[in-house]
């Protein structure tokens, strides 16, 4: 069977978990390696554990810029192999990956130039800037390979190749890990170790990943003679397709520096306590989040051929299942809460915050299913307004004023309450978006298997 037959012929469910489950094991092994990365940290003392928390906020600008030419660039792509056309693909894809790489490098050359302004404006507490400032060195070496690793693995997922995408995270992910020990302990580098382990794993994956492109594997090609087809409305294409993405990762960034920040009053314990409580709740999570990536190419190359049953179906299945996902963990992680925060960080203060914050992000994620799958919905149709304003809302719109607030009135106890309050609150906000877009999209599928719905709306 060719890559459009299954596109657009294998039944739905099958597809989506086909295409989920590398996904959701590429994620899992990322989350594991970052991590162990924070508990090998966590040796080091508290403060040191606190610094990869205030590092972990920069680097979702680097995912941001990642994610915008990836799932920009994939988007696009998607819907071009919907309608057979693979020329248009690989100018996308090559596009997306120079302006990735290009963006990558511009971001570490900048972020060198001001590190010690850098690392305070991230929420650094005196004793937490230093480890910060030598641990992020590493990752601004790495930005150009860090960026760009996302958005050749976007390709792949929106090719409907996850598969090539986890073996490339899959290598980098296992040499961190084995690199932080040896580094870290066995060369006695210290925090340096994990940057350096974190950086040089990196470097691996993008050659990995690039490899796919370059070698035949993929339906859409990264060359030359696509090179010379990109012209400045193509990148602007890409960008504005995936400002979503973008929108997202950077209001995730300017979170996690506010959330630092409010943190930093009460000390290093507070900035290490949710921190840790960030990497499990996307560790938890991420499975859920991977059955929700697995739809996004089933949706971009469906709605590009026409299929529109196959969309609508593919919607309610990654909601539901997605959901069925987050009530298991919900429950897990609510049952063993203290000794997860333990496992990182054996602090009586640090356990203390970060267990009640545990719980109550994960009772809030109950709402973030429904959210989650809208938004992906949006954004691989073309549907870019929708799209930005949805993800404008939980870590923007919703949880910065209530950050703000919430903290001036209640504490370090409001700053625990803020983010769970934001994912409850965007559901009702949400919700019409979905029965909006349902409500226009045809009734009946396309006959023919080409038209001009791959320009964007």
């Amino acid at each position: 069977m060719n890559q459009y037959d299954k596109m657009t012929k294998t039944p739905v469910s099958r597809l989506i978990l086909g295409l989920s489950v590398p996904t959701i094991i590429s994620m899992l092994i990322t989350n594991i390696y970052n991590l162990v990365d924070t508990a090998f940290v966590g040796q080091l003392g508290t403060s040191a554990s606190g610094a990869v928390g205030i590092v972990f906020g920069f680097m979702t600008v680097i995912q941001a810029v990642g994610f915008l030419f990836g799932q920009g660039a994939g988007s696009i792509l998607a819907r071009a192999l919907g309608q057979r056309d693979k020329e248009r693909a690989s100018v996308h894809a090559t596009a997306g990956f120079l302006s990735s790489f290009t963006a990558g490098l511009l971001v570490g050359v900048v972020g060198l130039c001001f590190l010690h302004g850098i690392v305070m404006l991230l929420g650094s507490t005196d004793t937490i800037a230093p480890y910060a400032e030598t641990y992020i060195t590493y990752i601004l070496i790495a930005a150009p390979f860090m960026c760009s690793c996302l958005t050749l693995n976007n390709l792949l997922r929106y090719e409907g190749k996850a598969a090539l995408g986890m073996i490339g995270l899959m290598v980098g992910a296992v040499l961190n890990m084995a690199g932080d020990p040896i580094l870290m302990f066995g060369l006695d580098m210290g925090i340096a170790g994990a940057g350096l382990s974190t950086a040089a794993s990196q470097f691996i994956s993008w050659l990995v990943l690039l490899f796919m492109f370059l070698s035949g594997k993929t339906e859409s090609k990264i060359n030359f003679a696509s090179f010379k087809k990109i012209r400045p409305a193509v990148i602007g294409d890409i960008a504005a397709t995936g400002f979503p993405s973008m929108l997202r990762q950077g209001l995730n960034s300017l979170s996690t520096i506010l959330l630092n920040s409010q943190c930093a009053v009460y000390g290093d314990a507070a900035v290490a306590a949710m921190s840790i409580v960030s990497r499990i709740i996307f560790f938890a999570f991420s499975i859920a989040l991977g059955v929700g990536q697995g739809f996004q190419p089933v949706a971009a190359f469906n709605y590009g051929a026409g299929k529109y049953s196959r969309l609508r179906k593919g919607f309610v299945f990654t909601a539901v299942l997605a959901e069925s996902i987050i009530v298991v963990g919900t429950i897990l992680l609510i049952v063993f809460s203290g000794s997860l925060i333990g496992l990182f960080r054996d602090d009586p203060d640090v356990i203390e915050i970060g267990t009640r914050a545990l719980i109550l992000q994960a009772l809030a994620s109950l709402a973030l299913p429904p959210c989650m799958t809208t938004e992906m919905l949006l954004q691989s149709t073309g549907k870019r307004l929708h799209a930005s304003l949805l993800s404008s809302l939980r870590n923007g719109v919703l949880f910065i004023p209530m950050l703000l607030i919430l903290a001036g009135l209640r504490g370090l106890a409001g700053i625990q309450e803020a983010m769970p309050i934001s994912l409850v609150l965007s559901l009702p906000i949400t919700l019409p978006f979905a029965v909006g877009f349902f409500r226009r999209l045809p009734k009946e599928d396309r006959e023919d298997a080409v038209d001009n719905s791959v320009k964007e709306s």
